[in-house]
């Protein structure tokens, strides 16, 4: 990670460690850039560039900074207005647009936002252009063979334009419909969209399949995303499923680029359960390229053993839906995601969606014809302690021979009827103790043992 961009983005609170001058900085740096990447090329034509933004207040600030600094560096910026992550970077890809932005914090709080950066490829942003990026905002750019002091402005005719582009949100819209293989006819589903940038978009896809569609926290006011609502808040659809007698629900976060669901007893089903049901749908089908999920480190034990029981291989990655994309990719795996909700079916989409999981859940509940909480059954989740320790130094305490050998103790003494799991959080000074066993008991019991240890050896802050 970078001093300004970390795995999702250029996060911060709005106007505090994010600020409008970033915004147009940025635009500036990317209007250049892929102006530059033409003109080089012997393409004269101005850079289109397309936004997207959630319901934030600070997300129409954060949008005119953009405009203002990518049409002074001589781009065209393209304007989705509010909408979701992956209906960006889909509309990246498939509208050919030299780069993508998404002025989005996902799941944080209002006050909070962020830049999400996406390639033509409908990608996130390769790590060689963000670190020009970062050095542009830092002053010491230098790029195509020279140093920059600061960017030329575009004059005349070559100062870019602002396009409305709604359509490229609507025809996403048409494509997440035309994926739905089967009618939702007879269904009632709930949807909670977190007063976020899938309020309007997800009711209109399950309307369009035949749903009889229950929506709620869809009424964005700027200050209310992921306020008591989405997935962060999961239980608030779960209470709503079973109060309403509903088949499923779906809880997307404020971008919608994550989903957990809710089975109709109100029970929940995380990005785990998703994997573990549409993996085995998958390979019953023939379908599973390599038979290979794709999860990372934080996915729950029970996972990997419910995958061993019915012969699925599966890859660990590092914590981010960033490292299982390029896991997918460089390995060609076809599903893969996070126990967070952040699924990637790399058919369809180049990231995380929210929509487009509800979407293949709700296929398979036609297809077997079962129930959520039956296609989910077969798959037990092991009890999980986590423990975050603030230190004075994360690298210093995880590298304390005392508490790599009580690790390696609770690891030998779970052998295989558990994991210990002991990891730095990339943006706190925080180290993370995770025990999974067969009780909330025995976790703990070796959370507590390595934890002392921290705490004994000083590295407490």
């Amino acid at each position: 990670m970078g001093k300004y961009f970390g795995t999702d983005g250029f996060r911060g609170t709005a106007n505090e460690n994010l600020t409008a001058d970033h915004a147009f900085r940025v635009g500036r740096f990317l209007g250049w850039y892929y102006g530059e990447l033409k003109r080089r090329n012997g393409d004269d034509s101005a850079p289109r560039i397309v936004i997207g933004k959630d319901t934030r207040r600070s997300s129409y600030m954060f949008e005119y900074s953009l405009v203002g600094g990518l049409t002074a560096s001589g781009a065209d910026a393209y304007l989705l207005h509010v909408t979701t992550t992956p209906s960006v970077a889909y509309i990246s890809r498939v509208d050919s647009f030299d780069c993508a932005i998404m002025i989005s914090a996902s799941h944080n709080p209002y006050y909070d936002n962020g830049l999400k950066l996406i390639n033509g490829s409908g990608e996130k942003m390769e790590d060689s252009v963000i670190e020009l990026v970062e050095a542009y905002l830092d002053g010491k750019l230098e790029a195509f063979g020279q140093k920059w002091d600061e960017l030329p402005f575009a004059k005349g005719d070559k100062i870019g334009r602002t396009v409305d582009y709604v359509s490229g949100r609507n025809r996403y819209v048409g494509y997440l419909i035309s994926l739905g293989m089967y009618s939702f006819r007879g269904m009632k589903i709930g949807l909670d969209c977190a007063n976020g940038a899938s309020w309007t978009i997800a009711k209109a896809v399950f309307d369009a399949l035949g749903a009889e569609t229950h929506v709620i926290n869809a009424e964005p006011n700027g200050v209310n995303i992921n306020e008591n609502a989405g997935s962060t808040h999961i239980e608030v659809l779960q209470k709503y499923v079973v109060e309403n007698g509903l088949d499923a629900g779906f809880a997307f976060d404020g971008d919608a680029d994550r989903c957990l669901c809710v089975d109709e007893k109100g029970g929940l089903i995380s990005g785990d359960h998703i994997l573990y049901i549409y993996g085995r749908y998958m390979k019953e089908r023939g379908k599973l390229v390599n038979n290979t999920v794709v999860a990372t480190i934080m996915s729950n034990f029970g996972l990997f053993k419910a995958f061993d029981e019915i012969g699925i291989d599966y890859a660990k990655t590092k914590v981010g839906d960033k490292y299982v994309y390029e896991y997918m990719k460089e390995n060609g795996c076809c599903l893969g995601g996070e126990q967070s909700g952040h699924i990637i079916f790399s058919k369809y989409a180049s990231t995380g969606d929210g929509i487009l999981t509800s979407l293949k859940i709700m296929q398979v509940i036609m297809s077997r014809k079962k129930k959520l909480s039956e296609l989910a059954a077969p798959f037990v989740e092991y009890p999980q302690v986590l423990e975050n320790v603030r230190v004075k130094d994360k690298s210093a305490a995880q590298a304390d021979p005392d508490v790599q050998a009580a690790v390696k103790s609770v690891t030998e003494a779970l052998s295989e009827t558990g994991r210990i799991l002991v990891r730095e959080s990339g943006t706190e000074p925080v180290v993370r103790v995770m025990v999974e066993a067969e009780s909330k008991e025995i976790c703990q019991k070796y959370v507590d043992q390595v934890v002392d240890i921290i705490r004994k050896n000083g590295h407490t802050a």
